[in-house]
């Protein structure tokens, strides 16, 4: 069963910020999966460390499913408290280790509801999925997932079908997490209920949601939140992972990149790419009074400074801007050496 819903999806990737906005607006919305250790804290952490500007806001209830979220007014004041660039939907632990019938009758009416009012208030926002992982030795409740490896398979089935559902993108943290789990089990996740994320369990979540939202690692981040050596870990997991399964996890739309460079010849070399799923139109202003129409392009200024590109997108949910400054500088004159050799220090014998 797919549900189809009454308002058009936009849920654009971006690697750059608005430019009506200095910061990208992000809204978590789930349970104690998403606040345990303050996650969106952590993730606002290593935002700040890349020099990505954002605001972060977190609306969660211990246990809560989304028939729970469906019900609580707090969460509707949260999505309508202002413009949201991204929100993230987080459901209960074991929602979707259920079967897709289950569901059906159980989660998406609900999470319709909710995904509706996003789109009513904030109709250009990002709706991402955080997929989760299994309790440490499973669920004994139930034998269908009654150990890790059943209930982590069943939770990544049971995103997958969601997204099937709502076309939404997939933040997998708890892919990343059972890598972690396999390739280094010396790293404990879990806190002692072997169900909610301890301090690295949290951490490896931020990273994961940072890798998926910026299309680009989190490798070399500083944060006081765990130890160095494990956080280089974890980073490289969740890097790994996301940027090598973007297509997978429909990530790999609705972005764009601007990317100047300057070639072996010296010119000053301009590349442009959009890809927006529902956009009629784009329009790019290079910043130098040339202004120009298309997907994909290449442009070569004709001297060396720095320009304010601009791309204008066109879509189902009205127009939007996005700016970012490039710099063409000369290439540095060489160093400059003397010939003449190097004085020799004088040997002076001591007399006696």
């Amino acid at each position: 069963m797919r549900f189809s819903l009454t308002l058009s999806f936009v849920f654009s990737v971006l690697t750059l910020l608005a430019a009506n906005d200095d910061s990208l607006n992000i809204l978590f919305i789930g349970n104690s999966f998403t606040h345990m250790n303050a996650m969106p804290k952590i993730f606002e952490k290593l935002c700040k460390d890349k020099n990505k500007p954002v605001h972060v806001q977190m609306n969660t209830q211990a246990g809560a499913s989304f028939q729970v979220h469906s019900t609580r007014e707090d969460m509707f004041a949260a999505i309508r408290s202002r413009k949201w660039d991204f929100v993230i939907l987080q459901g209960y632990s074991r929602e979707f280790a259920m079967p897709y019938d289950k569901i059906d009758v159980e989660s998406l009416p609900y999470l319709t509801k909710i995904v509706d009012s996003i789109n009513l208030y904030s109709p250009c926002a990002n709706k991402l999925f955080y997929l989760t992982w299994g309790y440490k030795f499973g669920y004994k409740e139930m034998t269908s997932i009654d150990s890790y490896d059943k209930m982590a398979e069943a939770i990544i089935k049971g995103y997958r079908y969601i997204s099937s559902c709502y076309d939404f993108p997939i933040v997998p943290v708890g892919i990343v997490w059972k890598n972690v789990r396999t390739k280094h089990p010396e790293i404990n996740l879990y806190v002692e209920d072997d169900a909610h994320p301890n301090k690295y369990g949290s951490y490896l979540a931020a990273c994961t949601f940072y890798t998926a939202i910026f299309r680009e690692s989190v490798e070399g981040a500083i944060t006081s939140t765990i130890d160095a050596q494990t956080a280089e870990i974890l980073q490289k997991e969740a890097s790994d992972y996301v940027l090598s399964n973007l297509h997978d996890l429909n990530l790999d739309r609705n972005y764009f990149d601007i990317l100047p460079e300057r070639t072996n010849t010296g010119k000053y070399k301009l590349t442009l790419k959009a890809e927006f799923s529902n956009a009629a139109k784009y329009f790019w202003d290079l910043g130098n009074g040339v202004k120009k129409e298309g997907k994909e392009l290449v442009y070569f200024y004709k001297k060396q400074g720095k320009y304010k590109v601009q791309l204008t997108v066109k879509d189902d949910c009205g127009i939007r801007n996005f700016s970012k400054v490039i710099k063409y500088e000369s290439p540095k004159k060489p160093t400059k050496y003397s010939n003449s050799s190097p004085k020799r220090a004088t040997n002076t014998k001591r007399k006696n």
